[in-house]
């Protein structure tokens, strides 16, 4: 195979929509610049957050990297715990079993502090709201 076939070595590489979730900033990212849509502060009802998705999705479409500030590593997600799930699913786990595990594991971990408990269920449910819209 010569170099002038495959084009997939000079390609950038593709852009993603991916959620955020930390102590400043709760919302769509994308992968390759620091263009976002945050998720309004009110805004509870999981239709309504469905809905908001998807217009979060058609604008990650409508833009252009080029006009936004490339990103530089990866995004902070060290007070989310959705890199937590993600993770034991790409180890092989079921959405819904990884998001079981993560919460028995946060379970054990902050026993003592309710606060971190309702987040990371809060999250969990979040992240098994968006994998069965087939956002994530």
């Amino acid at each position: 195979m010569d170099s002038t076939t495959d084009h997939r070595s000079l390609q950038p590489k593709s852009r993603e929509l991916v959620w955020t979730s930390n102590r400043s900033f709760h919302g769509w990212t994308c992968s390759q610049c620091e263009w976002n849509s945050p998720i309004p502060t009110l805004l509870t009802d999981p239709e309504a957050r469905t809905a908001y998705d998807r217009l979060a999705a058609a604008k990650f479409r409508d833009h252009k990297c080029a006009e936004h500030l490339s990103r530089l590593g990866s995004s902070d997600d060290s007070d989310s715990f959705t890199p937590r799930i993600r993770k034991l699913v790409h180890q092989g786990f079921k959405p819904k079993d990884a998001v079981e595990l993560f919460l028995q594991e946060v379970a054990l971990e902050y026993r003592n502090d309710p606060k971190v408990l309702a987040q990371a269920k809060a999250d969990a449910e979040d992240f098994l709201r968006r994998v069965r819209a087939g956002l994530i």
